[in-house]
């Protein structure tokens, strides 16, 4: 069952725009948390009559709500099928329950793991039709089967890219920085590696992790630090990583912001990841840096891995270890399976970096030109064109993109002219 599912995306939704709602959507949000208990008893009585009735009910509000806000309730509408699709299974009822599962899955529930692994449906997995429906769900929601056969890249592409560059640690900003949060004695004294993780950790403790909102118009961390002291508030994960980042190269440390993407054929899932790849001149090699959770990824020997090998590692089921105190603001321990078996496997399939790595390089303003670069593997559905641009309509930034299939090109090390030595 995925029952709680349901109104923790409602309850989810109310908390983090309460503001933003309207009348309807509030009334709509309190009628469904007090549905949450009916529909409880009525799943733990094996109650799928009254279910229906209670479903009916809420489906009846939930159609009344105009179509923009039904998207911010949508999972409502899903969840509430597949929870009645549980029941009748539990029921040994299987045609309806087996459609109710079809209804699940056409109004687009695609977690394939969960219907694998639900013991509420272990009634009807043995049904021929209960294997078609699900085999429908696997491109989708299987994230390592995705994963896996996205693992092929072309080392032989010849498009072309431009260099990718790190500002200097002696920008004024950037000084400005290092000096403002002492982060010379954030970093230590030790080597380069443990300045990283110390700066990951510095971070991750001063400003805590908030998907809920978006982050301040202006994106560089002297004004993101302050206004989340100010208002008392956090970040998104695309912030969190914009402020260590600028941090590093504050140190003389190059490092890029990643934004980890799925494949998403269906245009459904709006989710990605940001994190930091971060270059340690003693090792020679890029490392995984994960504010949001407060990660460093290894592997069965210690050693520091980077996004490249996490991915290469995943596809080829090879030992992955993540740090022992990662964590989500404190509150909850980062788990491996969940972490990076299922959420960073569907955000693995495609990487994009920016090309210029600077201080405020985000903030929107008028004629400024920002350039990414996005890896695909080879089975990506739309490998074209190989470079696109655009024009933000509000506030008239120029977006240049390309696109690679060659990871050589990507995870280009840093020349060795531009390699400032770690104070």
């Amino acid at each position: 069952m995925k029952f709680k599912l349901i109104f923790a995306c409602i309850l989810f939704f109310c908390a983090g725009t309460l503001k933003a709602q309207t009348a309807k959507e509030k009334q709509f949000a309190t009628f469904a948390q007090r549905q949450d208990s009916l529909f409880n008893q009525a799943y733990q009585k094996r109650d799928a009559k009254t279910y229906e009735k209670l479903l009916a009910a809420s489906l009846k509000e939930y159609n009344n709500l105009s179509d923009s806000v039904k998207k911010d309730f949508s999972g409502y509408y899903m969840n509430s099928f597949y929870n009645l699709c549980c029941t009748y299974s539990l029921l040994n009822k299987k045609q309806q329950a087996l459609d109710y599962l079809e209804k699940t899955i056409k109004e687009g529930y695609y977690d394939y793991a969960h219907i694998q692994a639900d013991a509420d449906l272990d009634n009807i997995r043995n049904e021929a039709r209960f294997k078609t429906l699900v085999l429908s769900t696997r491109e989708i929601g299987d994230y390592m089967y995705i994963l896996n056969k996205g693992g092929k890249y072309n080392l032989s592409d010849k498009r072309e890219i431009p260099k990718f560059t790190y500002q200097s640690a002696d920008n004024p900003h950037l000084v400005s920085l290092r000096k403002a949060f002492k982060l010379d004695s954030v970093a230590g004294t030790g080597n380069d590696a443990s300045k990283i993780i110390n700066l990951l950790h510095w971070v991750h403790n001063i400003i805590p992790h908030d998907g809920g909102h978006g982050n301040p118009e202006v994106m560089n961390a002297m004004n993101m630090i302050a206004v989340c002291k100010k208002d008392n508030r956090g970040l998104n994960c695309r912030g969190l990583a914009t402020v260590l980042n600028e941090c590093y190269l504050s140190l003389g440390i190059k490092s890029r912001l990643v934004t980890c993407l799925p494949k998403d054929s269906l245009g459904i899932d709006l989710d990605c990841h940001v994190i930091n790849t971060v270059y340690v001149n003693s090792l020679k090699k890029w490392i995984w840096i994960d504010p949001t959770n407060d990660a460093y990824v290894m592997n069965e020997k210690g050693d520091l891995l980077g996004i490249e090998e996490v991915r290469e590692r995943l596809v080829n089921g090879k030992q992955l270890i993540i740090n022992p105190d990662a964590n989500w603001n404190h509150k909850q321990s980062v788990v491996i399976e969940n972490y990076l078996y299922y959420y960073m496997a569907k955000n693995l399939y495609m990487l994009e970096c920016p090309l210029n790595s600077e201080y405020d390089l985000e903030t929107k303003v008028k004629d400024k030109k920002l350039a990414y670069v996005t890896l695909l593997p080879l089975d990506y559905f739309k490998q074209s064109p190989d470079k696109s641009e655009h024009t933000n309509a509000l506030n008239g930034a120029i977006f240049t993109y390309y696109k690679t299939n060659n990871p050589t090109n990507f995870w280009q090390v840093p020349a060795a002219e531009s390699i400032a030595k770690t104070k």
